[in-house]
């Protein structure tokens, strides 16, 4: 079927026939899961756009000694996919605190603007009245669910906190840049939000550890000052355990792989892990030893396996927030290698549930201005230059096929002759068309893929806002319930159900009547 002769790759007819014939009895087979989602999985690859999964599915193949185009990443295996538009309310091109609220709390806002709809200004504290919406993780708790969040950033970064924290401004992170901005009006900072007034939430895994310690801490990792970034108040980690120990609860503190490994998920109800002062480590620089941190598969696992102890089920945010961060820096190879970890936390939560009662939603708050450009042969390098005798150069010097529209890359004309030995080095810096601090978002629409009960309600085209309703009508969470009332002993709807369609476009339909109201 698959063949290489010499620099030529032979598929033959029969191999297409036979893949497509394959999809197609796929296809025909499909049912739709009806049960209720008794857990909830939303993986946020953070600006993991469609040039994004493209590059990495190929990038994955190389690394396996394969041309790399006929790849897959395991969720675009999911049966149920489809696309998001990522605008914000204020933004063609959005951010992440705009984005992640949307995901999670069903509406649409403005960009920097976290868990707030759009009559919130930003750095505006006065604006907040009235303005806060609450979101999936506050519907899942409200429901007796238990309740986590996994991310490679700092825990009190814009996609995260949309989950649990109400600001106008998604930089005041820590209480210093909160005081240094001479706010008017009652805020907190997002490390107190989700210490002092989530206490309920039950994993807790990333980094960020600075905005938790006070000024006179040394880090326990670094053991460099936190004068900087730390606080004037309270010592938050100490009343995350203090308020733990009041309340007689199984409960564990971690800041490095070991303590990590020591957890006993059937014995702790309650973790908090921060396993860096800042955002944790690039996969390919991560310290995987006892003083180092855990991967975001490893974290992804010993998530699951904490949150399903509850009889209820669970709600779980993973984050891959590294990606947004390589691309910011224009680095592609890095970009590609957090992608592919983070497939591999995707793997782990399958490894981890039942499809049958688990819905895993996996999608990107927002795409990048990262380009797969030319005419490269197959099976080309996905991190070399394109092939001379096909990119139709003019000054003969090669360029690469990965290419960012905007950021640190740009060569003020003066193109390096390059070669792949130079290009597919770690922390190599794409070329890009023009020069900005660091590269940006992207506009475009990103992907959703889904599987487990209700999956099929994401098809075609959406508004990001949708995925948290699909979200809450699966798992009989929120506003949405009533096709939850009666189910029959299996976790289906039963025949005597209002049709689970019928309510969904209700539903949606008075909230979009009433949404400017």
């Amino acid at each position: 079927m698959f063949t290489v002769l010499g620099s030529v790759i032979c598929e033959s007819p029969g191999h297409w026939r036979k893949t497509a014939k394959d999809d197609l009895k796929a296809a025909l087979n499909s049912k739709h899961n009806t049960n209720k989602a008794e857990n909830v999985i939303l993986f946020i690859g953070d600006g993991m756009g469609i040039s994004t999964l493209t590059a990495a599915r190929i990038y994955k193949g190389q690394l396996r000694g394969k041309t790399g185009e006929e790849s897959f990443l395991n969720f675009e295996k999911f049966p149920s996919i489809a696309l998001s538009k990522t605008y914000t309310v204020d933004r063609q091109t959005p951010d992440s605190a705009g984005t992640a609220t949307a995901i999670m709390s069903g509406v649409k806002t403005n960009s920097r603007v976290v868990g707030l709809d759009e009559s919130a200004k930003m750095k505006d504290c006065m604006s907040m009245e009235g303005a806060k919406i609450e979101s999936i993780l506050d519907w899942s708790h409200a429901e007796g669910k238990s309740t986590g969040l996994v991310t490679t950033a700092r825990l009190t970064h814009a996609t995260p906190a949309a989950a649990y924290a109400h600001t106008p401004y998604r930089y005041w992170e820590g209480q210093q840049e909160l005081i240094n901005s001479s706010p008017v009006g009652n805020c907190t900072d997002v490390a107190y939000q989700l210490i002092r007034e989530n206490s309920f939430v039950n994993v807790l895994f990333g980094g960020g550890r600075r905005y938790f310690q006070t000024v006179n801490q040394l880090d326990p990792e670094t053991q460099e000052s936190n004068e900087k970034y730390g606080r004037v108040d309270m010592d938050l980690i100490k009343e995350w355990q203090d308020e733990k120990i009041r309340h007689k609860k199984n409960h564990a503190y971690v800041w490095n792989k070991l303590q990590f490994e020591n957890i006993r998920p059937d014995r702790t109800d309650y973790v908090l892990g921060l396993f860096e002062p800042n955002h944790m480590q690039y996969e390919h620089d991560r310290n995987s030893g006892a003083d180092g941190e855990p991967s975001l598969a490893e974290m992804t696992t010993k998530a699951i396996q904490i949150l399903k102890k509850n009889k209820k089920g669970f709600f779980l945010m993973v984050e891959g927030g590294r990606i947004d961060h390589a691309h910011h820096k224009s680095v592609a190879k890095s970009a590609l290698e957090e992608t592919l970890a983070f497939e591999e936390a995707v793997q782990a939560a399958i490894d981890g549930t039942e499809e049958k009662d688990t819905l895993i939603v996996v999608t990107a708050d927002h795409s990048h201005v990262f380009n797969i450009a030319g005419y490269p042969k197959r099976g080309n390098n996905i991190l070399g230059i394109v092939d001379p005798e096909t990119a139709n150069l003019v000054d003969e010097k090669p360029f690469t096929t990965l290419l960012y529209g905007n950021g640190r890359g740009y060569d003020h004309g003066n193109r390096a002759n390059l070669t792949t030995e130079i290009t597919a080095q770690d922390g190599y810096v794409q070329v890009s068309a023009a020069p900005t601090t660091k590269e940006s978002h992207g506009g475009e629409d990103v992907g959703i893929y889904a599987r487990g009960p209700m999956s099929h309600l994401l098809h075609g085209v959406h508004e990001q806002n949708y995925i948290a309703h699909v979200m809450a009508f699966a798992s009989c969470v929120g506003d949405n319930k009533d096709h939850c009332r009666q189910r029959d002993s299996t976790g289906a709807a039963s025949p005597t159900s209002t049709p689970s369609h019928f309510l969904l476009n209700l539903f949606l339909s008075v909230v979009f009547m009433f949404r400017c109201f």
